[in-house]
């Protein structure tokens, strides 16, 4: 029979990309010519949420018509946004669009390929899970995981299918933090001592829905679904449409923002988890019922876990109370400082000739230079709403389902993010110093392993 694309994914699944085209005598130019208009790539949504309806959507606009993609069908437990799903789709993409009132039906689709994953915070592995037992590729929204449990789950089913996954990480494919990423592992930067990450914002509403919350009515919507895995309560559709704000369905300002930002001192450091964490939060602000913090601050500690004597420091910050939402990260060493803010590479802080001196030692100061050319950004005059990191994210893993190369944020990535958060978590819930034990790989706090 043909060696049509769908052949080639299923194949994929029990062999190596590089030996199946070998096998088969294909070529990665014939290959590529082998996509046609009968060949396209079907993808589902996961969650007609914001996420999807601002980023992830405006930033598949961009791409899906050169690598012939479409989305073919929507699910979402709730009748009010599985209809404005449709209906939204059905408009921007010009064809009818199959709504589903669970991914039970989503994944009776035909030749459904991959799907979006942007459903609440402590969903996005199980539904990860679904998707690949289903035998699709996944793009699956941050946090990863809100318990070591699911993240365990999630990671070995995805390890074991052969499966594309890529996770919500999006700085991962920005060009500017790809370039730290090399300045760094080059050497050039030295040891790093310090890293500094805030993210910050003065808003009552953010994660408040209370128009929609008004709207939204137990009988439609399936709350038991939405639960999955989570101690049964009663029907609330603050937790539904606020889950942000309520643990276990979220851990709030971890989850959220700190998922991305020390995503980033993993990815550029190589060491998976933090050694340890303590941290402190409360609801300083915004007294409207919620259980996660609007004010949070964790201090990790990184290095090898067989030498306390090397290493360094993270520290976390976030307030919901005062804030311009322009996220802080800076990573700092002897010599001087790699601010992904401005994008340069700066010899402020760095050891000085005069100190240096006397002590008998050389001056250590980095010379100042940007990390890359800002002048030159990916178009995103398409997506509204949107940012050029995510449309680049998105791309990447729409290529990388045609190439069944590994993406830019693997599963790894989300599986190494979730540990870091879950550790602060049950630091601020525990008021206890967190670890994380490798031999079961579950974190622990007051000896104890942290549970919801």
């Amino acid at each position: 029979m043909p060696y049509s694309r769908r052949n080639f994914i299923k194949h994929t699944a029990i062999a190596a990309a590089g030996t199946v085209l070998a096998s088969n005598g294909v070529s990665a130019k014939s290959y590529a010519r082998i996509m046609g208009a009968n060949d396209r790539v079907r993808l589902g949504v996961v969650g007609f949420s914001d996420r999807f309806r601002t980023a992830h959507f405006p930033s598949y606009l961009q791409h899906y018509k050169e690598l012939n993609f479409d989305i073919v069908a929507v699910s979402d437990i709730w009748k009010l946004r599985r209809e404005e799903g449709q209906q939204f789709l059905k408009e921007k993409l010009g064809h009818d669009i199959i709504a589903c009132r669970n991914n039970d039906e989503l994944y009776r689709v035909k030749n459904l390929d991959g799907v979006f994953i942007s459903t609440a915070d402590f969903q996005h592995a199980l539904h990860t899970v679904e998707a690949i037992n289903a035998n699709c590729d996944v793009y699956c929204e941050k946090p990863f995981a809100e318990t070591m449990a699911d993240a365990r789950l999630a990671l070995k089913t995805v390890k074991a299918s052969g499966k594309i996954v890529q996770i919500g990480s999006q700085r991962r494919s920005g060009v500017n933090y790809r370039a730290a990423e090399n300045f760094i592992k080059s050497g050039k930067f030295g040891d790093i001592k310090m890293v500094e990450l805030t993210w910050n914002v003065n808003q009552p509403g953010r994660w408040r829905r209370p128009a929609l919350v008004a709207k939204c009515k137990e009988e439609d919507l399936d709350w038991k679904l939405f639960l999955l895995n989570r101690p049964y309560e009663n029907f609330d559709p603050r937790k539904y449409l606020e889950y942000r704000l309520f643990w276990p369905y979220s851990s709030g300002q971890p989850g959220q923002w700190m998922s991305h930002q020390i995503d980033t001192v993993h990815w550029y450091t190589g060491y998976n988890h933090p050694r340890s964490v303590v941290a402190n939060g409360g609801i300083y602000q915004w007294k409207d019922g919620r259980r996660n913090w609007d004010t949070t601050t964790a201090v990790f500690d990184y290095g090898p876990q067989d030498d306390a004597g090397k290493g360094f420091q993270v520290v976390f910050m976030s307030r919901m109370s005062n804030g311009e939402e322009i996220p802080q990260e800076i990573y700092y060493s002897n010599g001087g400082e790699l601010n992904l803010n401005t994008n340069k590479i700066s010899g402020n802080g760095g050891l000085t000739e005069q100190f240096a001196k006397e002590m008998n030692m050389q001056a250590n100061i980095l010379s100042d230079m940007d990390l890359v050319d800002r002048t030159v950004k990916i178009d995103a005059s398409a997506n509204a709403g949107g940012d050029e990191y995510t449309s680049a994210h998105v791309r990447n893993w729409m290529e990388c389902i045609r190439s069944r190369k590994q993406p830019n944020a693997p599963v790894e990535a989300g599986y190494y993010h979730s540990i870091a958060n879950i550790m602060t978590n049950a630091a601020v819930r525990t008021g206890a110093r967190a670890t994380f034990d490798e031999a079961t790989q579950e974190v622990m706090a007051n000896g104890k392993v942290f549970q919801y």
